[in-house]
């Protein structure tokens, strides 16, 4: 899922985002309300974290008044009553009081996912393969496959984006959140690192699997031609890079 967090607090913010991609989503961090309606506008995010600074109001109400159905959850340091029921009218879906346990909030986080998700396309599917996006769990014929928080992104991207081919650059830019270097290829190796852990899967055709386009990037779905290749090879496990592991229970 994709979050934007828009917090002025240059320690808090970037370790939201943090625990949030180690959480799986694909997080932006953004101190810049104008820079964050934007994102919003352009992005359309499916949850958004708002710091009640002293123009949160007028944000709240500015992102719900731009047609933003993205679930917000507002981060406030005031204990007033009156504030949080006015965050709610303009338009919030939960308030969470400063210092909080990051376990709260990642708890909150998910709750807001499940309930926005309703309905919607909370789970990706191609052919039996399915991919779980709150819980961020990926099945093919009811087995789990067990991915890495990046290698779940990776796939979860090409799956919202299922029949259509997808450049490297665009990978980079919406998985990575970086700007395309000719010199690195690990878009690629994330790729092999899942075509592995696929095609370890009993049963899997070929149709499932991430195709190569040549020239442009990789696909899921569409019939495979001349111009798409798929590796063959035996299973192997990935090395998966080096984790980072999670903030656990930090209070703030």
């Amino acid at each position: 899922m994709r979050v934007l967090v828009l917090e002025d607090d240059r320690d808090l913010g970037p370790f939201l985002k943090k625990g949030l991609e180690n959480e799986g989503h694909t997080a932006e961090w953004l101190e810049d309300p104008e820079a964050a309606l934007e994102f919003a506008a352009e992005e359309s995010p499916d949850l958004i974290l708002l710091d009640l600074h002293r123009d949160g109001l007028d944000i709240l109400a500015e992102l719900r008044a731009r047609g933003s159905d993205a679930a917000i959850l507002v981060l406030t340091g005031r204990n007033d009553l009156q504030a949080r029921i006015q965050c709610l009218d303009a338009g919030a879906d939960d308030c969470l009081l400063k210092p909080f346990s990051f376990l709260e909030f990642t708890a909150r986080c998910r709750a807001l996912l499940r309930r926005r998700s309703q309905g919607s396309n909370a789970v990706l599917r191609h052919g039996e393969l399915e991919l779980h996006r709150i819980n961020h769990q990926v099945f093919y014929e009811g087995r789990e496959v067990t991915l890495t928080a990046k290698e779940f992104a990776l796939l979860e991207y090409l799956m919202l984006r299922r029949g259509e081919s997808v450049s490297r650059s665009e990978l980079l830019t919406q998985v990575w959140k970086t700007e395309e270097n000719k010199g690195t290829n690990i878009v690629d190796v994330y790729i092999n690192y899942l075509r592995r852990k696929l095609e370890s899967c009993e049963g899997l055709s070929e149709k499932d699997l991430i195709q190569t386009v040549r020239g442009v990037g990789y696909r899921i779905g569409g019939a495979p031609g001349k111009s798409s290749t798929r590796l063959r090879r035996p299973f192997a496990p990935p090395v998966p890079p080096a984790a980072i592991t999670p903030p656990i229970a930090s209070n703030f």
